[in-house]
């Protein structure tokens, strides 16, 4: 295909608005319409994996329109009413066909890679952890584009309706809405059939950032999307109805190679990305690769911290403090543990606070770990974070309301006010005995709750 052909295709065809579709509706809901993918340590813009993750999952919305936009470009020939003379023509069907669809494909690829681009100009602004673990996952969103468009295409020209344009749009957007509400969120158990759902372009949301996709998965949906382009292709340059039925075999061989290749086991669809989940520390300080740049700031207060819990509970008082990498489901309860301070840097107490509030934040995680799931930790299980209040008060003696919870300060000191009062009434012997009966409430997570264990505190 030469520059002359290439531009008169780009004037003449939909691939100008397929490209620049792709940055400008990701970009106006990534920036406009407030969602998961602008919370803190899931941001789309905090590390690599977040970045593909999340515009992998915005092919939920773009894979349909693509597919729409590229049937409306394969009623081209119907519409013009030149089919009976392309097809006279001694230039074969599949030379048109390479260079309409090469136009399209470069199109989409230049517009998706400046939605990357956009995007990891922050990564890197941020000081992000640097690897190339994400790439095979934004290279399958962007060959899936290009299936789409193909695809869309091929059943445009053989299904010349101006219905199908939209009939096509409607149902894939179905479709993958359905495969995406089968998967779970963060350790995905999908009510279908976990092969099937793969087949969806589009991936969950991002909850858990040390997870990635699996190399399976790569290979099994690059497999599946190959045989879909191959199809549209196919359909797109045959010239007879023997032709368009020989155009299915590509699809259906793409589909059973995926199907075998593609994990039937939920829990090797997403993998723990081992690399960025290694330790790096200082001192007794720890955090994972992945937020490596945090390690100084969480040194010092994690230092101090360590040392005042030492000095309350003695040689029973956690030794380290490392980041939590035991993954969970939205509504599991967090990893605890007695040995260490678990910190997710996903909790706002933590990963927001710095200095001396970020020591009273860990003094209140190594005395009263966190025990609600992480929905109603962020949504606000107060008797949670009241507890982690009054045990950190203890060790420093003055009642101050953690920030960065989504609990209002004021609502958490009316909650803790009184109980703290009674709690200081205690002598000391007694005192240390509620924290500890704290502690262990706390560690064991069960019905009775570690704010239960301190006078006045019972939950109302």
């Amino acid at each position: 295909m030469n520059g002359r052909v290439a531009r008169i295709e780009l004037r003449r065809s939909v691939a100008p608005w397929a490209g620049a579709l792709v940055p400008v509706f990701a970009l106006a809901l990534l920036y406009l319409i407030p969602g998961p993918w602008a919370w803190d340590n899931v941001r789309w813009t905090e590390q690599w994996t977040s970045l593909a993750m999340w515009t992998r999952s915005l092919l939920v919305f773009l894979w349909p329109l693509v597919l729409g936009l590229g049937a409306l470009q394969g009623l081209r020939d119907h519409r013009s009413a030149m089919g009976e003379l392309l097809t006279s023509t001694p230039r074969p069907a599949w030379h048109r066909a390479a260079t309409l669809t090469g136009t399209i494909a470069l199109t989409l690829v230049a517009g998706f890679a400046l939605l990357i681009v956009v995007g990891g100009a922050q990564v890197l602004a941020g000081g992000a952890y640097q690897h190339l673990g994400w790439l095979p996952i934004s290279l399958v969103a962007a060959l899936a584009l290009i299936a789409a468009a193909v695809l869309g295409m091929g059943l445009g020209r053989t299904l010349p309706s101006p219905l199908t344009p939209p009939a096509l749009t409607v149902a894939a957007f179905v479709l993958t809405n359905l495969l995406r509400t089968a998967e779970g969120p963060a350790i995905p158990s999908p009510a279908a059939p976990n092969r099937l759902v793969l087949l969806s372009p589009a991936v969950s949301q991002v909850r858990e950032v040390l997870l990635t996709l699996s190399t399976s998965v790569h290979l099994g949906q690059t497999l599946w999307l190959l045989g879909l382009a191959a199809t549209g292709f196919a359909l797109l340059a045959a010239a007879t109805r023997r032709g368009r039925l020989f155009a299915v075999a590509p699809v259906l061989a793409g589909s059973v190679l995926a199907l075998l290749v593609l994990p039937s086991d939920p829990r090797r669809t997403y993998v723990v990305d081992t690399a960025a989940a290694a330790m790096v520390c200082e001192g007794r300080v720890c955090v994972t690769k992945l937020h490596e740049a945090r390690l100084h700031d969480l040194a010092g207060p994690g230092e101090k911290a360590l040392r005042l819990l030492h000095g309350a509970l003695g040689d029973r008082a956690p030794a380290a403090i490392r980041e939590s990498t035991g993954l969970r489901d939205l509504l599991d309860t967090p990893e605890r543990s007695r040995t260490a301070v678990l910190v997710d840097f996903g909790d706002g107490a933590i990963g927001k606070a710095k200095g001396e509030e970020l020591t009273r934040a860990l003094l209140g995680q190594g005395l009263a770990p966190a025990c609600a799931p992480r929905s109603e930790r962020e949504g606000g299980s107060m008797s949670d974070i009241v507890a982690q209040d009054i045990a950190a008060a203890w060790v420093l003696g003055d009642l101050k309301p953690l920030h960065g919870t989504a609990q209002d300060p004021d609502r958490q000191t009316a909650r803790a006010l009184p109980v703290w009062k009674r709690f200081r009434a205690l002598p000391p012997a007694e005192r240390r005995a509620r924290i500890d009966a704290v502690r262990e409430a706390a560690l064991a997570c069960g019905d009775s709750g570690a704010l239960d264990q301190l006078p006045g505190g019972a939950s109302r």
